[in-house]
């Protein structure tokens, strides 16, 4: 199923200077519940360790800004981040880096939140698939291996937020408040 989510979800078009990548996580928590935190543009200091504060111009819809600002270890202190795509019916989000101080240009990501039955239990996979330039001074990958760790690292917490409220008995979306 995998493949077939890739294929249909996380088509990017990549040029010669650029690299790209898929990372898949299981998740035993409810899709639902799973998607309530990740459509949250918002919000995504929610499970992402990284980010320490975000503030959204627009009013969280296709084409809304998002200033967020990155927890000191990156390097990096800001980034600048518009709403590409988001469809609660199919449960998929995109954003694209629009600005900030850092070295990821043209930067767009694509996240898709799908159930699956895990352990007899419902579960989720979650797929986050980017685009990106390969900046002057590295290797594809390297700029890769970069983006992929930084990734890795909010689908752990991704999951461990969700499991946490999932064993706490939060089996349906969080509120959107």
């Amino acid at each position: 199923m995998e493949e077939e989510y890739i294929r249909r979800h996380h088509r990017h078009v990549i040029k010669d200077d650029q690299c790209s990548s898929s990372l898949v996580k299981r998740i035993r928590a409810p899709v639902n519940l799973v998607w309530s935190l990740v459509r949250r543009f918002d919000q995504p200091q929610r499970y992402k360790p990284f980010v320490s504060r975000c503030v959204v111009q627009g009013d969280l819809e296709i084409g809304s800004v998002r200033e967020v600002n990155v927890r000191s270890g990156l390097p990096a202190t800001t980034s600048k981040e518009r709403l590409e795509l988001l469809d609660d019916e199919e449960h998929i989000f995109g954003v694209k880096i629009v600005g900030g101080d850092h070295r990821l240009r043209n930067y767009s990501s694509i996240i898709t939140v799908h159930p699956e039955v895990i352990d007899g239990r419902p579960g989720t996979i979650v797929i986050e698939s980017f685009v990106v330039d390969v900046p002057d001074g590295n290797t594809k990958d390297e700029t890769c291996f970069f983006v992929e760790a930084l990734i890795r690292c909010n689908l752990k917490s991704l999951a461990d937020v969700s499991e946490r409220l999932a064993v706490q008995g939060h089996t349906e979306p969080i509120d959107r408040m």
